[in-house]
C-alpha cells in the first residue's frame, strides 16, 4: 500500500533510508544537512521556512522524498518572485504562504525528487508532483515552487503544466586537466597573466592557504568561519540565515563532504571560504575575511576551487550565483532550472507570459557573456 506523508521534521525518517534515495548523495540533499538546519533554527517557525517535506511509503519503506518548505516569505531562494508577490498584493490577494521544494539558501542544482534507485521515475515523479499541488489544494496555498531542479527533471513537472523558468550561473567544467597550469594555458595571453598576478599577490601579501575538511575543524576555527561569514551578511545589511551551531554540526556529522580554504597571516586566520563536495561536483557557499586583502576573494574562492576540482578529479564547480566576474576566471555560463505551479489561472496566464519574454532575455544574456569567456578560439 502507497502512502504520501508531509513530514514536519526531517527526523520522523531515519538518515540511512533518506540517504539511500537516488540524487541524496548531493550533500545539501543529505539527511544529515537538512537535520542541521532544523536543529539549529535556521529553519522553522519565525524563519519564514516550515518543514513539511514530502515523503512516499509503500509497505511501511520510504521510496521517494522531497524537501519542502511551506514559505511565508522569497527570501534565501535565489529564484526572484517579488514581482509576483507585489501583483497579488496589488489585487488584494495573498501570494503567502506558497510551498516550496528547494534546499534553503543554496542555490546548487541537483534533483529536488529523491527516488529509490529501483523506481520507475515517470510513475514516481508524477506522484510526487501530484501530491504538491494536492497540499497547494487542501492548504489554499497560492503556488508551489521546485527551485533549481535537476534538468532531466524539467520534462516531468512540464507534464503537469508547470511553468519552466531559466537563469544564468556561471560554472566551471573540467576538461581532464591535469594540473592548474595546463588549464590555465587553455587562456587567452592577457586573461592568463591576470590569474597568474591574482595568485602571485597572495604570495606576496605572506598570506598562507591551508585545506581543511569538516572533521578535522576546531572550535575556535568554526568560530572563525561563522564570524566572518555572519561580517559578509550584515555588510551587505542582512543578517546571517545560518548560526555557529549548524556549523559545527555539518562539519561533525558531513565531515570530509565540508571542505574549508582558511586563509592565515603568520598563525592568525584572516578569511575562509566553505565549499561542500559531491561525487562529481565542487559547491562553493560561503565566505568572509576580516580585512581587504587583494585578490584574496579570487584566490579562496575561485582559484582554490578549481585547484581542487583538477586535483581530486571532480566535473564541476559551482561557485553560487550571479557574479560576472568569475567569467574572467573560466566559469562559464550555464542555465539553471526551476519550475511554478500557479494555483490561479488567471495570474498563471499572466506569469506564463512574463516568463516566455524573460526566457529570450535569459538567452541572450548568456549568449553575450559567452563571447567574453577567456579560453582561446580554436
Amino acid at each position: 500500500m502507497t502512502e504520501v506523508r508531509e513530514l514536519r521534521a526531517i527526523d520522523e525518517v531515519p538518515a540511512a533510508d533518506w540517504n539511500a534515495l537516488a540524487g541524496a548523495d548531493c550533500p545539501f540533499l543529505r539527511h544529515e544537512f537538512l537535520a542541521a538546519l532544523e536543529h539549529n533554527g535556521c529553519v522553522g517557525r519565525n524563519t519564514g521556512w516550515l518543514p513539511g517535506h514530502l515523503a512516499v511509503f509503500d509497505e511501511g519503506r520510504l521510496r521517494a522524498a522531497a524537501p519542502v518548505y511551506r514559505k511565508t516569505h522569497s527570501w534565501g531562494e535565489f529564484v526572484f518572485d517579488f514581482g509576483w508577490a507585489q501583483a497579488y498584493a496589488r489585487n488584494g490577494l495573498a501570494y503567502y504562504p506558497k510551498l516550496q521544494c528547494a534546499v534553503p539558501y543554496s542555490p546548487i542544482n541537483s534533483p529536488r525528487l529523491l527516488l529509490a534507485p529501483d523506481a520507475d521515475v515517470a510513475t514516481m515523479a508524477d506522484r510526487m508532483i501530484h501530491a504538491l499541488e494536492q497540499r497547494c489544494a487542501t492548504q489554499e496555498l497560492s503556488s508551489a515552487h521546485a527551485t533549481f531542479i535537476a534538468a532531466s527533471e524539467c520534462e516531468h513537472f512540464a507534464r503537469h503544466g508547470w511553468l519552466l523558468r531559466s537563469d544564468v550561473q556561471f560554472h566551471w567544467h573540467n576538461a581532464g586537466y591535469r594540473s592548474f597550469d595546463e588549464y590555465l594555458a587553455g587562456f587567452r595571453a592577457e586573461k592568463r597573466k591576470q590569474v597568474r598576478r591574482e595568485r602571485r599577490r597572495i604570495e606576496e601579501a605572506g598570506l598562507q592557504i591551508l585545506t581543511l575538511r569538516g572533521s578535522s575543524l576546531t572550535e575556535p576555527q568554526l568560530e572563525f568561519i561563522h564570524q566572518v561569514h555572519a561580517a559578509t551578511f550584515h555588510a551587505h545589511g542582512h543578517e546571517p540565515y545560518l548560526n555557529v551551531g549548524f556549523f559545527r554540526e555539518v562539519a561533525r556529522t558531513l565531515g570530509d563532504a565540508m571542505l574549508v580554504k582558511l586563509a592565515t597571516l603568520g598563525s592568525q586566520p584572516v578569511a575562509a571560504a566553505i565549499f561542500f563536495v559531491g561525487p562529481d561536483a565542487l559547491f562553493g557557499r560561503y565566505w568572509g575575511a576580516t580585512g581587504s586583502f587583494h585578490s584574496l576573494h579570487f584566490e579562496l574562492c575561485y582559484h582554490q576551487g578549481i585547484e581542487f576540482c583538477i586535483t581530486e578529479g571532480l566535473a564541476r564547480f559551482e561557485p553560487g550565483t550571479q557574479g560576472e566576474h568569475k567569467v574572467a576566471r573560466g566559469f562559464v555560463p550555464s542555465h539553471s532550472w526551476s519550475a511554478h505551479h500557479i494555483a490561479d489561472p488567471r495570474f498563471r496566464t499572466a506569469i506564463a507570459d512574463f516568463l516566455s519574454r524573460e526566457a529570450v532575455a535569459v538567452e541572450e544574456y548568456a549568449e553575450t557573456v559567452n563571447a567574453h569567456v577567456p579560453y582561446r578560439r580554436i
